[in-house]
């Protein structure tokens, strides 16, 4: 869907939840595929047993990739993403494991471009259990309608 949300639009603490995602074994071989990372906490069932979790997690930036996906459920061609800060990886996420994503918009501040502001959007990303997974914050740059 494509809409225009312009600056103004964008009320601090406005909140959106995606639905649930599962993560499966293919999602972990192809991404392990894609980026190179063959590391045996992904890829070794049977090293994984002597480690702390038993049993192998999925990519961090796997996590990040399927989240910031669910987000992005609406083309808006009045803003686009500067970026990403404050990354974590609170848990693990296991194959099987189910996760969801609450988007937050935490502040907007002007920018040093006139007609333009930031946005930053706090996204939390949850397991099937209700534990936080990975959080990070979004910057969106966003027309003002009004500049």
């Amino acid at each position: 869907m494509i809409q225009q949300k312009f600056f103004e639009e964008f009320g601090l603490g406005d909140v959106r939840e995606t639905i649930g995602r599962t993560i499966t074994e293919t999602d972990i071989v192809i991404h392990a595929g894609q980026t190179g990372d063959f590391f045996p906490h992904h890829m070794d069932e049977e090293w994984c047993k002597t480690q702390p979790f038993k049993k192998r997690i999925a990519h961090g930036t796997l996590i990040f990739s399927i989240a910031i996906g669910k987000t992005a459920d609406i083309i808006n061609d009045v803003a686009m993403t500067y970026g990403y800060e404050r990354l974590r990886f609170i848990k693990p996420v296991f194959i099987g494991d189910t996760i969801t994503v609450k988007v937050t918009i935490k502040d907007k501040k002007d920018h040093k471009k006139p007609g333009y502001g930031l946005i930053t959007e706090l996204v939390e990303t949850f397991n099937q259990d209700g534990d936080l997974v990975m959080l990070c914050e979004h910057i969106l740059l966003s027309q003002k309608k009004n500049p």
